[in-house]
């Protein structure tokens, strides 16, 4: 397509998209018009001018309101000021009628720009989705391909600036990607051979070969779309009593409408002009308007902000539940810690070289593929020691490593295994001292006796300790459930400052214990991976699931975080809590509006002109109001 061609669609779209501001614009330039012709005496211009007005800038609500009248089987706020506007215009309140209509329109078209605005997240997403990607295949030149051609297996060619246009891992090269489209994280994360890369993320400097893992329907990016679009669909216990109140209303409103054109005039002496006009201006100030746009523009917003900062709600509901959640329990494992055991203590026999203990230690358990193994290997490595030997091994299950290194045998492995008086003896009773503190703690011994100790840890997330005392400043009890003992469930409990913890926890406990939080304090969250934790995460209140952007993750829970960062949670809180403020405010201001212009219409003190302007600007403000949601908290 070329650029005149896009241009010209573009601006199609934002005609189309603005459609209804466009239609109230002229209906204001065309009563302008009409008042004029009005002023100077041509009475009739002026009417046709006026019911112009009515016309173009009625039109749309008009349609909208028949039918959702229609469909719904129930009258609706549209229809009111339609029947409010065509009843001034009865009883020649023209200019008055017109004006009710454009206010109408521009509050109507406001309404739409909010939803726009809230859903301009999705789109925008949607529009980095890249639609042609560079296909390799064997030794020839990449090509140009459309990504809907593409499927797993192919071996794509990403180069600097690009765009990923698929799923997958890379098999060549090293660069760093701008991951912000999918987690909300600003700095760029270096990846190379077999990390992931997410489509719709950006190649920042370098060219890298990758193989697609997905196909184009299943890549994180498309779920994050669809995840929430589906939440911006769904509507919150709030909005759908709203929803339903608002029927109900509307027949109180129409019937109180249809006695008032005809009591006064019996009972306090009104005449037959100022009865209707006094219920033509009820008609108007206590339509609802402002009460129905008290909350759904506010949700919406709410939705938009998480997913542009890397949480995604599965609904207005769960924002709801996460304004009030007293309780929320974590899993330890890759949510307060880091997942990975680290290497925090190394002790070594006298009368032997550290190094030459660490390289021997390092690369006999460099055959191994078990995390302490790995663990150890890579701190080796981190001291620079690479190095290794090959040495024989035999692998003894549930125990350790027998090998052979330069004709020397070496026993790796659990107290029991290399000999456990001598390993709880070694360096003064260490071994005893490191357990009590959480850790992990690998023998290594030779023929005579202990050689090196090591003590390993599963590390606290530094932004866990951070995030936990921000949950607490909220007033929310953090509690942590592992699987893990005792005794390390009791330090890095301390460590990562919760208010309580339950070790020794199988996936069946943390559900009971989930339930007694549910019993004691009605609102609960639980925060795990989405895969052991799943039956738990879907007793609690609000599941919320950390995965880095895992498709269990996605498919779990009612929130999630597309990184491991708690911090996010204190984020869905304060924006959760925020969203429930301006609902209240929004539902206290117009409910007040409407009735304080009630009561000033029956006391005569409000004229038409100025009910449209208190019952359509309070409209407005609500909207605006909503609107301070898409702000970053």
């Amino acid at each position: 397509m070329n650029k005149s061609k896009r241009e010209k669609l573009s601006l199609n779209e934002k005609i189309v998209e603005h459609k209804e501001l466009i239609a109230a614009i002229i209906s204001g330039i065309i009563i302008l018009i009409a008042w004029r012709l009005d002023t100077v005496g041509l009475h009739t211009s002026a009417v046709v001018a006026y019911l112009t007005a009515f016309i173009i800038g009625g039109f749309a609500k008009a349609k909208e309101g028949i039918e959702d009248t229609l469909v719904d089987k129930r009258l609706n706020v549209e229809l009111l000021m339609i029947l409010a506007a065509v009843g001034s215009a009865i009883i020649g309140y023209w200019a008055e009628g017109a004006v009710l209509i454009f206010i109408f329109a521009m509050s109507g078209a406001l309404e739409t720009y909010a939803m726009n605005k809230s859903h301009r997240e999705i789109s925008s997403l949607m529009d980095m989705q890249p639609e042609e990607a560079w296909l390799v295949r064997g030794g020839f030149e990449p090509m140009k391909v459309a990504v809907s051609t593409l499927t797993k297996g192919d071996h794509l060619l990403v180069k600097p600036g690009e765009r990923v246009p698929a799923d997958g891992v890379i098999i060549k090269g090293t660069t760093s990607i701008d991951e912000a489209a999918i987690s909300g994280e600003p700095l760029p994360v270096s990846k190379g051979i077999n990390d992931e890369v997410f489509a719709g993320t950006v190649n920042l400097n370098g060219a890298i070969t990758m193989e697609m893992t997905k196909s184009n329907d299943e890549t994180l990016f498309q779920k994050i779309i669809a995840l929430v679009q589906s939440a911006q669909s769904e509507k919150s216990p709030s909005q759908q009593f709203i929803e339903k109140f608002e029927g109900t209303y509307v027949n109180v409103v129409l019937i109180t409408v249809i006695i008032m054109m005809f009591l006064p005039h019996y009972l306090l002496g009104w005449d037959w002009t100022t009865t209707f006009y006094r219920a033509m201006v009820l008609l108007v100030v206590a339509s609802p308007c402002a009460l129905v746009a008290s909350i759904m523009p506010a949700t919406l917003a709410a939705i938009s902000n998480g997913a542009k900062n890397g949480i995604l709600f599965k609904g207005g509901l769960h924002l709801e539940h996460l304004s009030v959640l007293n309780v929320l329990a974590v899993d330890k494992t890759g949510t307060l810690t880091q997942g990975k055991p680290e290497v925090t203590d190394v002790l070594v026999r006298d009368g032997i070289a550290f190094e030459e203990a660490l390289l021997t230690l390092a690369s006999i358990e460099a055959q191994s593929n078990h995390p302490l193994a790995q663990a150890i290997t890579l701190h080796a490595r981190q001291q620079g020691l690479t190095d290794f030997v090959h040495p024989e091994i035999e692998d003894v299950p549930g125990w350790g490593i027998k090998a052979i290194v330069n004709n020397h045998a070496y026993t790796v492995g659990k107290p029991d295994f290399v000999g456990k008086e001598r390993a709880e003896a070694f360096a003064d009773g260490a071994a005893a001292r490191l357990a009590s503190e959480g850790k992990t703690v690998i023998f290594m011994s030779d023929a005579e006796g202990i050689v090196a100790m090591v003590a390993l840890k599963d590390t606290v997330r530094k932004e866990a300790q951070e995030a936990i005392a921000a949950l607490k400043e909220l007033g929310v009890k953090v509690v942590m459930l592992t699987g893990d003992n005792e005794t390390t469930a009791r330090v890095i409990a301390k460590e990562a400052g919760v208010d309580d913890y339950v070790a020794e926890c199988l996936p069946e406990t943390k559900v009971t214990h989930i339930k007694k939080y549910l019993a004691e304090d009605k609102f609960v969250g639980m925060v795990g991976d989405g895969i052991n934790d799943a039956p738990a995460l879907a007793t609690a209140t609000t599941g919320i699931a950390m995965g880095e952007g895992t498709d269990v993750a996605l498919e779990t829970a009612d929130v999630v975080l597309m990184k491991n960062d708690l911090s996010k949670i204190a984020y869905a809180i304060k924006l959760s809590r925020k969203m429930q403020r301006i609902v209240k405010q929004n539902i206290i201001f117009s409910i007040t509006v409407i009735a304080a212009l009630i009561i000033s219409n029956f006391l005569q003190v409000v004229d038409l002109p100025l009910g449209v302007i208190g019952h359509e600007g309070s409209t407005i403000l609500v909207i605006l109001n909503g609107l301070r949601m898409l702000r970053k908290q």
